[in-house]
Order: structure tokens, then sequence, then C-alpha cells
């Protein structure tokens, strides 16, 4: 996985992993096959303890419904959640670090609650804000990003929008990994990244926007950091028939349009509504 970075004894525990790589020197962008409609920048994106993240919402989400924040299962604050574990609706205080689009922190949010988090068929938490989406667009000018309600599609020009590091990676959607195993976990149908999107520790959790539409598209989630095969660190994609595919320094994000149909009335997540196929506890 991209390892969270502060505050992760556990973390470091579970993978074995060394301390966080260093920032390393932003390599130049690939050209991209079309202009870009939307701008994207930092506007919405937060840094948590030890992962990146942002505010999210639902096509149909409404300004009074409390806003929520998107980040990977592997960054919540109890541990990595365990193969088949779903966290729902657990009470949290964290804090968020919400970024303006130059990349300043302009406030402090507070969650609530973990509202949904899990590491299996995919690698997402989501966490229920004090604030709703009205107060913080009033108060500090910032609007949530959309989530996209449908599947990402090979050759995109997409961005990861890293909070932690404050730092933006431009590539295309390669393609799409029928199943993805790192250790213990197996997640599905993952977003799998052009090499120019070389994520490190503290990119868990970023959005990956869709250049053309600004909507989000996915959540950076790991990479293959050794050409191990299906190891810690080191996830391999497998085939509907069983075949195994290594890809050293690719990495990869967890699609979101999953969440749209599981997101109801005042941002509760019902995991019992029509087309939500997220795992249930």
């Amino acid at each position: 996985m991209n390892k969270p970075l502060a505050g992760t004894l556990l973390a470091l525990t579970l993978l074995g992993a060394g301390a966080a790589p260093a920032v390393a020197a932003e390599p130049a962008e690939p050209a991209e096959p079309a202009v870009d409609v939307k701008a994207v920048d930092f506007a919405g994106t937060v840094a948590l303890s030890n992962c990146s993240g942002s505010v999210v919402k639902a096509p149909g989400s409404q300004p009074t419904d409390p806003a929520l924040v998107l980040s990977n299962g592997h960054c919540i604050e109890s541990g990595f959640p365990e193969p088949g574990e779903v966290v729902l609706n657990q009470a949290s205080t964290r804090s968020f670090g919400l970024l303006n689009s130059g990349g300043t922190r302009v406030a402090t949010l507070r969650a609530s609650k973990i509202a949904y988090a899990t590491m299996t068929d995919t690698d997402v938490s989501l966490y229920q804000l004090t604030s709703t989406y009205a107060q913080i667009e009033s108060r500090y000018g910032i609007k949530a990003l959309e989530l996209n309600a449908a599947h990402p599609v090979q050759g995109t020009a997409i961005k990861v929008v890293s909070g932690y590091w404050k730092r933006i990676y431009s590539c295309n959607v390669d393609g799409f990994a029928y199943l993805l195993k790192e250790g213990s976990w197996t997640w599905k149908d993952s977003v799998r990244y052009t090499s120019s999107c070389n994520t490190i520790g503290g990119t868990s959790g970023s959005p990956v926007i869709d250049n053309a539409t600004g909507k989000v598209v996915a959540v950076n989630n790991t990479g293959n950091e050794d050409g191990g095969r299906c190891t810690d660190n080191n996830p391999c994609e497998v085939d509907a028939n069983g075949n195994v595919t290594v890809r050293p320094g690719i990495n990869y994000a967890q699609q979101t349009y999953t969440l749209v149909p599981c997101i109801g009335a005042g941002s509760r997540i019902d995991l019992s509504r029509p087309g939500c196929a997220l795992p249930k506890p």
C-alpha cells in the first residue's frame, strides 16, 4: 500500500515497512491527449495525520447534509481492517486539514464518525463530519468534490491530488485489474495508472480526479514497490482465469462510483439501498 506516514506503528508492524520514502522530484508530465476542461487543484482535498483525502459528495447530496471525507480503509485511526471486516458508524473525532486551491490549509474539519470503512473488495473509508457542505462552502469558499456515478474509462486523463504532500500527479487510466491481491487483502476491478503517477507513502486516500469533468473516479491506495509477487507493498494482478501479472513500479486506485448508490439522505451510508454492492458487516 502507499503507506500511511505519521502515527503508523501498527501499520508498519503489519506491513514490515521501513521509514517513509523521501519526497522525490516531480517527474516531467507526459503529454495529455486533450486539453483539460476543468482545472484540477487542491481545493476540497484534506491532509490526515498519516494520509490524504478529500471532501466529497454524491450527485444527490444536499447543502444541508453533513459533509463526507473520502480516504482509504487502511488510513483509519483504529488500524487496518481485517479481510472481511467492515466498519460502520464508528464514533470518531478525527481532524482533517482542509486545503484551498493553492494548497494552503484554511481550516480544521472534525469527524463525528467513521461512516464506512473496509479493505475487502475495495480500500475505502468515508468519515462523516460535524460540518455540512453549506457550512464549509460559506465559511471557506470551498466546494466538495463530486463522486462520478459511472465506471471510469480506460485512457482517461487523471490527476492524483495528495493533500498530505500538497502534490499533484498526472497520468492516465492504463486499465483495470480484475483482482488486485496484496498480502491478506483482495480488491476488485482496481484502476491501474500509467507509470507517471509514481505515488509514494502519504498519498494513500488521495482523490483520483478526471481532468475533463473534475469529478472523483477513484481513491489512490497502493503500488508495487519492489517487484514482489502478491506480498505486502507489492500487489499483483490476477485475471479471471487465475493468471498472475506483476507490474513493478506501477500504482493503483480503487473505483468510487460504487459508493454513490450507498449514500442516502443526510449522508447516511445505507448498505441496503438499491444498487449498493459494498461489503456488509
